[in-house]
Parts: C-alpha cells; structure tokens; sequence
C-alpha cells in the first residue's frame, strides 16, 4: 500500500469517492456535509491498494496547528495497517511544513487507533453529523 497527495484530477476523484463509500453510504452522513467548504484549502491523500484507491484522508493547517479530517479506509482493509499507513504520511506531511502540533475530531469508535498514534483526548463528546466524537491532540 502506498499514499500519495492527491493532485491529479483522478487522485482527488479518488479521494472523493472513498469518503463517499465510507461516510456517505456506510455511515449515512448527509454527502453536503461530507464535501464541505474546505475542500480547496486542504490537502487531499489517497492510499492506493496495489492501484486501486482505498483511503483517504484531509489536511489543512489552522492557526499554525494541522489539522486532519475526513481519514477513511475501506471495510477491506481496516485492520491490516492502512489507516496507520494513511496517518504516517499526513504527519510526514505536516512536519515538512515546518508543523509541530496535530489535532482531529475522532469518532469516539476510533479513539483507540488514534491513542495508539499518540494522540490524546482534549474534549468531551459532541455530535458532529450525528455521530458521537471527541477532540484529539498530538504534539510531533
């Protein structure tokens, strides 16, 4: 498996149609709030499966911080390293900017994956589309 920035217009149609299958279909959140505003201001990865796209992930830095989003892996390969795989390379990414601090909004399912990145919890639970999350940060 391999991750790449999205820059192509089949890179991000990549991007886009994992997010879809993954938030949109499986977990039902309405697709006008999966495809938000931020698009253009972020940074799109795509994991590839032996060419076929099968995660992604957002990026976009706000008030000096990096901020990841939208981090998706298909049912196929969850839990064979590709959401790690995903993440390792959006911190790559963020400390090439010069970055030094992470933060993301975890479903509360997933915290545990993100723990075991090093992330830490900061927040309570809220609803973001529905969905139980809570915030997380990491110093890199």
């Amino acid at each position: 498996m391999n991750v790449e920035v999205a820059k192509t217009e089949k890179q991000i149609q990549d991007v886009f149609n994992i997010r879809k299958k993954v938030f949109v279909e499986e977990q039902q959140v309405p697709l006008e709030e999966e495809i938000d505003e931020h698009e253009n201001a972020s940074t799109h990865f795509v994991l590839y499966d032996q060419n076929h796209p099968v995660g992604a992930g957002r990026f976009r830095i706000l008030d000096g911080v990096g901020k990841v989003e939208r981090i998706c892996v298909l049912k196929t390969v969850r839990g064979k390293g590709a959401g790690r795989k995903l993440m390792v390379a959006i911190e790559e990414y963020a400390q090439q900017q010069s970055l030094s601090q992470l933060k993301l909004n975890a479903q509360t399912y997933a915290i545990p994956f993100y723990e075991g990145l090093g992330y830490e919890v900061t927040s309570n639970e809220f609803l973001d589309a529905g969905i139980p999350h809570k915030s997380m940060n990491k110093v890199i």
